[in-house]
């Protein structure tokens, strides 16, 4: 990382401040603005944090404007068509493709670490027979620092990794008991012989009375959509489970804060919302008048999956999930779902209008995910729960590179105050 200089002018005072330019191996320049209130007494306002960086990372690169996502720098096109979701997370956590020897290590790892305690089962069966599974999932996930207590000093590199493997492998199978809790089917316990897609499938939808083996076609999916989902740099649940970080607090706490902040639909609950749009929507024929609903300014009506916060070109996960949607609709054959017909028109037709041209409105990752885990048979309660066993990987990445920097300090955003000035106390009776 080189550095330069910006020097900030006030036109007012004439008063100039110096602030350092910090460069990164890809991506905008930076401007450290760290002293700026001790240097002039202001702050910065920037709601949304649109255009400041939080952090410095090594993890994720994203260039919206021409549709690339880099893990560790690699391309997530070469990822996802050449690695496992396994293989993935080890890059993620590591910061470089495993060797042989190094994966058969690191799976084994996972594996041995994918039971949870038995006395959990009891907190499932506490919630009530109907509860949402991302509401189980938020209590659960922050549970297990009650369990597995014996490495949770997050200043020890040893605690740190062990932590990390707790928590990529318990998830799908807390994920799996927090949906067979709420369809009232028992709970499956996880089978080390299996890969990691496919043993979360054989949990979610094996019974004890029949034998189960995940199709194929389905394993190949779900590993495609946890490599897309595994990490997309500083967004909302990311930043907070780095907010929570920050604290000290630990990874268990931290990573359930995350999932609550991917519950938001507007964050990892969009690809369900791309599901009630199009049924909505219903036919071809209606696609028209709903694109012209969605252009009306006073209409609040709105397409969900188009357009990115980040992404100003098609995003790359969208293409790539696009791809696999097809194969898995064509191995169900005339079990294909309509809406996936009903979805490419809908991207066929609002590509080709000028309204979605100008603004770069595309489909994006969630456009197609949600169609691709319906035809698996995952209901739509299970939509958010599938991002975070995915994002969870990336949230651990995270939480150890923060927790590795000797610099990081607790999050403390300012504000601009809006409200009353100073004033005084005024007794009940003259108010």
């Amino acid at each position: 990382m080189t550095d330069d200089s910006y020097i900030l002018s006030d036109p007012k005072t004439g008063t100039q401040v110096e602030l350092p330019v910090h460069r990164g191996t890809l991506g905008a320049p930076t401007l450290d603005i760290s002293n700026l209130y001790r240097d002039t007494g202001m702050f910065t306002y920037d709601p949304g944090f649109v255009s400041t960086a939080s952090c410095h990372s090594s993890i994720t690169y994203i260039d919206g404007d021409e549709g690339v996502l880099l893990y560790r720098g690699y391309p997530i096109e070469q990822l996802a068509e050449h690695c496992s979701f396994i293989e993935v997370s080890y890059l993620l956590l590591n910061g470089e493709l495993p060797k042989p020897e190094q994966l058969t290590a690191f799976r084994s790892k996972i594996v041995h670490h994918t039971m949870v305690n038995e006395q959990m089962k009891s907190f499932f069966t506490a919630f009530r027979y109907d509860a949402h599974p991302m509401a189980i999932m938020v209590g659960a996930v922050g549970s297990l620092s009650a369990f597995y207590h014996d490495a949770l000093d997050v200043h020890d590199p040893e605690h740190r990794e062990l932590s990390a493997y707790r928590l990529i492998a318990k998830i799908p199978t807390i994920a799996a008991a927090s949906y067979k809790h709420n369809i009232g089917e028992p709970f499956v316990y996880p089978r080390n012989d299996l890969g990691y897609c496919a043993n979360l499938l054989r949990m979610m939808f094996s019974v004890p009375a029949e034998p189960y083996e995940a199709n194929d076609v389905s394993v190949r999916a779900l590993n495609l959509l946890f490599i897309l989902h595994a990490d997309h740099e500083q967004n909302a649940s990311t930043s907070t489970v780095r907010l929570s970080a920050s604290s000290g607090a630990n990874p268990y706490a931290c990573v359930a804060a995350g999932i609550a902040s991917l519950w938001g639909p507007a964050h990892g609950g969009a690809n369900e919302a791309v599901l009630s749009m199009l049924s909505e929507i219903g036919t071809v024929d209606n696609i028209g008048p709903f694109i012209d609903k969605a252009k009306d300014k006073d209409d609040p009506f709105r397409l969900m999956g188009f357009g990115h916060r980040v992404y100003k070109n098609y995003d790359p996960r969208a293409a790539l999930i696009r791809t696999i949607c097809h194969e898995v609709l064509d191995g169900l054959g005339d079990d294909a779902d309509p809406l996936f017909e009903l979805a490419l028109k809908l991207e066929e037709i609002a590509l080709q209008d000028e309204y979605f041209i100008e603004r770069k409105l595309y489909p994006n990752v969630d456009f197609y995910s949600g169609i691709i885990y319906k035809a698996l048979g995952i209901p739509s309660s299970m939509f958010t729960v599938m991002f975070a066993i995915a994002r969870t990987t990336g949230w651990v990445a995270h939480w150890m590179e923060m927790m590795a920097d000797p610099g990081q300090r607790i999050g403390r955003p300012r504000q601009l105050y809006d409200g009353s000035a100073r004033r005084d106390f005024v007794g009940m009776d003259k108010r």
